[in-house]
């Protein structure tokens, strides 16, 4: 029984690093299509991601979600202002505080790209019963936890 486990385990974690791939291929095929580089797409995701949470980024909360140096994140958010795809804006409780906004527009670039993915994934999981989804709900929203808590030991060391 322990080999079938076992067996089990690596099979999903082959599924986590192929999704891993394919959400990388994506992001890919995202920044061709929008004419910009892939960290510069991976960024405007990450913004539009935080903007839909109504929780807009800061350019040191997404230096930090793209992993690059402040001088870098700069350097791209000027490019994608320079495209016209973001903004940045004071907040109105603390003038101190800049954040980062995607354009109007922007959002429906991304819901035309990704719109027919969802569609597909929409049509996979109706083929799975709620309990079956709620299971894999909680599994992958642990899973992230662990990765996540990983992450920040790695960080603080």
């Amino acid at each position: 029984m322990e080999d079938a486990e076992s067996g089990r385990r690596e099979r999903l974690q082959q599924a986590f690093r192929g999704h891993g791939t394919a959400y990388a291929e994506l992001g890919r095929f995202f920044g061709a299509r929008m004419g910009l580089h892939t960290t510069d797409a991976g960024a405007l995701v990450e913004i539009l991601s935080a903007q839909d949470r109504g929780a807009p980024l800061t350019q040191a909360a997404l230096s930090q979600r793209v992993g690059l140096t402040p001088g870098a994140t700069s350097s791209l958010l000027n490019r994608l202002e320079k495209a016209g795809h973001v903004a940045r804006s004071r907040d109105s409780a603390d003038r101190r505080v800049v954040t980062l906004r995607a354009t109007d527009g922007v959002d429906t670039m991304v819901d035309d790209f990704f719109a027919p993915l969802l569609a597909r994934i929409d049509a996979m999981m109706a083929n799975h019963s709620p309990e079956a989804l709620a299971h894999a709900e909680r599994f992958l929203t642990d899973y992230v936890a662990t990765m996540n808590g990983y992450l920040a030991d790695l960080a603080a060391r």
